[in-house]
């Protein structure tokens, strides 16, 4: 459900090792994979996928499993038009960015199984009906009496998978990863690796990180990881990587920086912790968003 880059990839990936899968997305992407199958365009291999597509959210009738991958605005208007056609035992397993968005989601599916899970791939739609794969690719999923099958199932597919009690702080860790760098990317429009060489960005990213942890902790969520360390690494697996928040402003899209490094000014405040760098990313985001309108 939402089937942009990253649900293409996951459900590209279940096709190719023999799942039904149907990919509910726009009609731009659902004419090519129709006619001629899902372009999977991994750092490995470069197949046409075949599988179901389909702009209904109707599509999900029948699924044992949905992976929900709107983005993080969309969520409870994509439940509720999702609601109707989930059959009663179905695992909603929630494949986004920040980390509210399974208990959103619940609120509008108080019957059914919802999960979070936390994403870790680079991917881009490189045009209708094809995904490009530039790194990564594995997830970090809640316990839930569907998990084990479910992880079963994508590390068949080639989807290193986990299990994790901590998936609150696995979620807040990518969290961090995603303030440090979606706003620096999209504001440049540069990949990750040009932005770190700029002058005075790891400092930058060094004090979002640290208002992160600051508000984290104040919370009460035992962040997974070393962030720091993930932080410093990531242009380095990744460096031709734009974030999915710069994608979105070069599409001329919403992005979702109210959930990423606006949720932390949000926060923050209720908290009575000062955000500074948080809140000129978000600030200056939300700038850039305007002036597309």
């Amino acid at each position: 459900m939402g089937a942009g880059a990253v649900g293409c990839y996951f459900g590209g990936m279940l096709a190719r090792h023999g799942h039904e899968v149907t990919l509910i997305a726009r009609p731009a992407h659902v004419a090519p994979i129709t006619a001629g199958g899902l372009r999977l365009q991994t750092m490995h291999f470069d197949e046409r996928v075949k599988l179901a597509a389909s702009t209904e959210a109707a599509a999900v009738q029948g699924a044992h499993l949905v992976l929900f991958c709107v983005k993080s605005l969309d969520t409870e208007s994509a439940g509720a038009l999702m609601r109707p056609y989930l059959q009663p035992d179905v695992l909603v397993l929630c494949l986004q960015n920040g980390v509210d968005n399974s208990q959103r989601l619940r609120s509008v599916l108080p019957q059914h199984s919802v999960a979070a899970a936390v994403v870790y791939v680079a991917t881009e739609m490189a045009g209708p009906g094809h995904v490009r794969h530039h790194g990564r690719g594995d997830l970090v999923i809640e316990p839930s009496r569907h998990s084990d099958a479910v992880a079963q199932a994508f590390m068949a597919a080639g989807v290193p998978t986990e299990v994790s009690p901590n998936v609150t702080g696995a979620l807040w860790a990518k969290l961090i990863l995603n303030c440090a760098y979606n706003a620096v990317s999209a504001i440049t429009h540069l990949p990750y690796g040009k932005t770190v060489a700029g002058e005075g960005v790891r400092e930058l990213m060094r004090d979002v990180v640290a208002e992160c942890l600051a508000v984290a902790q104040a919370e009460g969520v035992q962040v997974a990881g070393d962030v720091h360390t993930a932080v410093n690494q990531l242009a380095g697996s990744m460096p031709s990587q734009f974030s999915s928040t710069a994608q979105d402003l070069a599409r001329g899209k919403a992005t979702e920086i109210d959930h990423l490094n606006g949720l932390i000014v949000r926060r923050g405040e209720a908290l009575g912790i000062a955000t500074p760098a948080n809140r000129v990313l978000w600030a200056l985001v939300k700038l850039l968003e305007s002036r597309q309108g």
